[in-house]
């Protein structure tokens, strides 16, 4: 599963950069972030983390109880429920696309906004086949088919480049955008597409049925119901984000979302990855309730461990070297050097909460193995009510109050969501303890980790002061191969499993 979005976000990497190199974090590059993010609402909702929460436990468990037909029925009739619900509101979101745009980004005017209404009529029916891509990834992961559905963005990725590159050097931005938009289009189909020959065999069967008497039928869609209500909420906070950096000055909305790509890597390649790996394996545990208790907790814990081996690294590069990173994905073409530091210093704040979004990931995994869906549902909304409040706070009045640029609130809108995160972690944490026994990493261990990454930041500092003017790529190759590789080293000098393990899977090639 991680190889698979390891592939898919290095070529979502590729795609960003191609943004950037074409529009920079200008007009466009607003216009098209904030456009992709109105209708991207439909795939939150409805897509892959809502999906997996309800339907893989009611469909995991029928299998491994043996029951096919019936886990077939199940997964035709949620195909049908989510074609017929997405359908309706991809109309609704191509018909009302200039309120929308109105309510989410206030302050695009002229021709922004135009061009943001524009490309939230022409992404709202991607989103959709998106919503209809991720109940092929259910299926799939089910069936511990984990690779082909987290390759399937590839094509996604692929079609957008290449609308880029074949238009990017005789269109102006703004028409360039509009061409972009329909390579996303065209990707969403294909990234469908790819992937139904495979969920049809192993499915044995595919006839689409709106079947709503089913009490399987039922329980997914019971459980669908306040993770979706959750996903909502989580909406409500992306959306504010969009909304204050709408406000701030031009280039906000594009810096913020170049940063939240390379956030979201560490996010998806190991919170995500984990995450999702171990949900349809917690599902389908069976005996009695003191037996399943121990195992989620072993398997809880053992996932804690391996997410915080990659993350806190990940953390600390953030905060150390954000500026390199983003001067190695984005620098060139209309994307300059005082852009990559922008991007570092909103990346820095994303690292405040960088391991509690990871680890409260699988957590929330283990409640809904439990079937458990309403208390994430309450921590989430915590968490977003916090964001919103304190994101207002960081972006708007306190640039002024430190005496700094406006521009630089948008650092405040991630700090803001990173220490939410971390309230949402304990609070997860703490209740599940109460069913499970403990949980958690060992502070041990996190200091471990955490020495490591210190020692690793200073020697890549080191490097990078030493090093004389090379291009962007060069000095992040040095920089972060000094950085990763005095992490590596210390961590295993420190005795740390997790190393060890890789250092073994490495030498297997993979295997």
């Amino acid at each position: 599963m991680a190889s698979g979005i390891l592939l898919s976000r290095i070529l979502g990497v590729v795609r960003q950069r191609a943004l950037a190199h074409y529009f920079g974090i200008h007009g466009a590059a607003d216009a098209f972030i904030a456009a992709f993010r109105i209708p991207n609402v439909l795939q939150n909702l409805f897509g892959e983390g809502v999906l997996s929460a309800s339907f893989i436990p009611v469909y995991a468990r029928l299998r491994a109880e043996g029951r096919e037909d019936e886990a077939r029925r199940v997964a035709n009739a949620v195909f049908a429920i989510l074609a017929l619900v997405t359908s309706l509101l991809v109309l609704v979101g191509v018909l009302g696309a200039g309120p929308l745009t109105r309510v989410i980004a206030p302050g695009f005017d002229g021709p922004k906004r135009d061009l943001t209404v524009r490309l939230v009529r022409i992404l709202f029916p991607g989103s959709g086949l998106l919503v209809l891509s991720a109940w092929c990834l259910g299926v799939l992961n089910s069936h511990r088919r984990f690779f082909l559905s987290y390759t399937a963005p590839v094509v996604w990725n692929v079609a957008i480049i290449a609308a880029l590159l074949g238009f990017g050097s005789r269109m102006e931005p703004y028409p360039l955008a509009e061409v972009a938009a329909w390579g996303s289009v065209i990707g969403s189909a294909l990234q469908f597409g790819i992937q139904l020959p495979t969920v049809l065999r192993v499915l044995g069967g595919f006839r689409p049925v709106l079947d709503t008497t089913s009490v399987h039928v039922r329980t997914v869609v019971r459980n669908f119901i306040p993770v979706f209500i959750g996903r909502g909420v989580v909406q409500l906070s992306a959306f504010a984000d969009t909304i204050i950096a709408s406000l701030l000055p031009e280039g906000a909305v594009a810096a913020l979302g170049n940063a939240q790509v390379l956030y979201t890597l560490p996010v998806s390649l190991f919170g995500m990855a984990v995450s999702a790996a171990e949900l349809p394996e917690m599902s389908s545990a069976t005996g009695d309730t003191a037996s399943v208790g121990v195992y989620l907790q072993g398997r809880l814990n053992a996932g804690l461990r391996r997410i915080a081996f990659f993350v806190v690294p990940s953390a600390a590069a953030f905060l150390a070297f954000g500026g390199v990173i983003a001067g190695a994905v984005y620098q060139s073409g209309r994307f300059q050097r005082a852009d990559s530091e922008y991007v570092w210093v909103i990346l820095a704040g994303s690292a405040v909460g960088l391991l509690a979004s990871t680890l409260g990931r699988l957590y929330s995994s283990t409640y809904y193995a439990l079937h458990d869906t309403r208390t994430p549902l309450r921590y989430a909304m915590i968490r977003v009510g916090l964001t919103i409040v304190l994101g207002v706070l960081f972006a708007i009045p306190l640039p002024h109050l430190l005496g700094i640029g406006s521009r630089w609130g948008a650092a405040g809108l991630t700090a803001s969501a990173g220490i939410a995160g971390w309230v949402e972690f304990f609070l997860l944490r703490r209740t599940l303890n109460r069913r499970l026994g403990d949980t958690g990493l060992e502070t041990a261990y996190q200091i471990r980790l955490w020495a490591a990454a210190l020692l690793g930041a200073v020697f890549g500092l080191g490097v990078e002061r030493l090093l004389p003017a090379v291009h962007p790529i060069v000095e992040a190759l040095f920089v972060l191969g000094a950085f990763g590789g005095v992490y590596l080293a210390v961590t295993l000098l420190l005795r740390v499993p997790e190393a060890r393990a890789l250092l073994a899977r490495a030498g297997r090639g993979g295997r």
